[in-house]
């Protein structure tokens, strides 16, 4: 029996489905002006029994498909402990939120935060950065890498970042050495909140922007326990969702 989970994030759209714990189909579409009809893109062609919605549109795909829905909390938990069963503690950087959970040794959700109030410490102010260096995405996390320490970004708000990063290459600081301390003000952003809601490790650190190396690698620096990062980080929503559908067919209690 297959079972599908579906991520309606604000920048991206993940579909995995699932027999038994091995993913047999996995998508991504981005989200666009028009998420439902990404959706049924995604779906089209797809084989099964159950599906689950979760993410930032969920409650749109609902109504319009009538499917069931779960919380990303939920599906985080899920998805990461699938990963990594030891985990204790799961922080996603989305493309316009940050969510921060705290599992206690059975996997259940304790206290968790997040921060959707703008583009801030997000996926969306990575890219926005990554543009004003005209760098490529992908390649932005190793460019900073490449940098030494030393640079504070003093602002968050996206303008204001753009307008500090432009003074400092104009006062002929090192662009990577630049680029390294945007990710670092992003980074202490999302530990500041992780710390207020769990100081657990294994930590897994989800959602696309773990796909950034110098996240990653700048999460380990500050982190003193294990920084798990899943194979397709961007998938773990969908695959939380996918297990939840799994739930519903073999009539286990459903996600909260």
């Amino acid at each position: 029996m297959k079972c599908a989970g579906i991520d309606i994030g604000s920048r991206s759209i993940e579909l995995i489905v699932l027999r038994g714990d091995s993913v047999v189909a996995s998508r991504r579409l981005d989200a666009t002006y028009d998420p439902v009809a990404q959706c049924r893109a995604l779906l089209d062609g797809a084989s099964y029994e159950c599906l689950v919605a979760t993410g930032y549109g969920r409650r749109l795909l609902a109504d319009t498909l009538g499917v069931r829905t779960v919380s990303e909390i939920r599906a985080y938990a899920l998805g990461a402990r699938h990963h990594f069963p030891r985990c204790r503690a799961v922080l996603d950087i989305g493309g316009q939120d940050t969510k921060a959970i705290a599992l206690d040794k059975d996997g259940e959700v304790g206290k968790f935060e997040l921060n959707d109030r703008c583009a801030a410490g997000t996926g969306k102010f990575l890219e926005f950065m990554a543009a004003s260096f005209q760098v490529p995405l992908e390649e932005f996390g190793r460019f900073a890498l490449r940098g030494s320490p030393g640079i504070v970004i003093s602002s968050m708000c996206t303008v204001f970042a753009e307008t500090e990063v432009t003074s400092l290459i104009a006062q002929g600081k090192p662009p990577a050495d630049v680029a390294l301390a945007v990710h670092g003000s992003v980074i202490n952003r999302s530990l500041s909140m992780l710390r207020r809601v769990s100081t657990d490790t294994p930590l897994v650190f989800a959602g696309g922007v773990a796909r950034n190396a110098c996240m990653v690698e700048l999460l380990r620096r500050e982190i003193p326990g294990e920084v798990l990062v899943p194979p397709a980080p961007e998938f773990t929503g969908a695959l939380g969702a996918a297990l939840c559908a799994r739930k519903l067919v073999n009539q286990e209690p459903a996600a909260r």
